[in-house]
């Protein structure tokens, strides 16, 4: 079996939602929760994550200092990247360079502004990674309606080529040079692909989630 971390990219500035939406309650509710410790979107992606992993990165960016007590708290490690403008891909080279550092050799990848999945599905997933890597694949992704989704399992082979490629690269033209190396995995889960990214999207997750 792969010796998989978790890495949960943080780092966007949230502009669309106008609030950090790794700070918003999660499961979605209306009216949404102010209590302190109330689990969010951050905290839920950790906490799905850690039954399959050995260790989980979290990756902010000017948001550092607010996302720190959550992932102090829920048992991951932080890295930061300190020019988040650059774009996602420069967030996922650093969550993967800490992937390296803390001894793992695979990574199971999620931005922070979709649904985390459940237990089953995830479990899932992470036994058909294991098969994939078995038949030389580099890694797999869940599919519902014929788009993929997150988690995205990559192998030490992928995650080489992430880091090899510029900072100026994006990961959907490193995972298409390497198309042959991916498999779908099937999911019964129909907003799959669907984003949070702006309030009207988080409302829309307290009817689905």
């Amino acid at each position: 079996m792969a010796d998989l971390c978790g890495v949960i990219l943080a780092a966007g500035a949230s502009s669309r939602m106008g609030r950090d939406k790794a700070l918003l309650p999660w499961p979605a509710t209306e009216p949404a929760s102010t209590q302190r410790d109330s689990p969010t979107l951050l905290s839920a992606h950790i906490a799905a994550l850690k039954p399959l992993t050995r260790a989980i990165v979290v990756v902010a960016g000017h948001n550092a200092d607010s996302l720190a007590p959550i992932i102090s708290q829920c048992g991951a490690a932080l890295a930061i990247n300190p020019a988040p403008e650059r774009g996602q891909f420069s967030s996922l080279q650093i969550g993967l360079r800490k992937v390296i550092d803390l001894g793992c050799d695979s990574a199971a990848i999620t931005p922070v502004d979709c649904a985390p999945l459940d237990t089953e599905t995830l479990a899932s997933l992470r036994t058909a990674f294991d098969e994939a890597q078995a038949s030389d694949h580099w890694a797999i992704a869940p599919n519902s309606n014929g788009r993929n989704g997150h988690p995205l399992f990559v192998s030490h082979q992928l995650i080489d080529a992430f880091l090899a490629a510029p900072s100026t690269s994006n990961a959907r033209d490193i995972k298409r040079a390497h198309s042959g190396r991916f498999v779908s995995v099937p999911v019964a889960i129909p907003n799959l692909a669907a984003n949070i990214n702006t309030p009207a999207e988080y409302q829309a997750m307290i009817v689905k989630s």
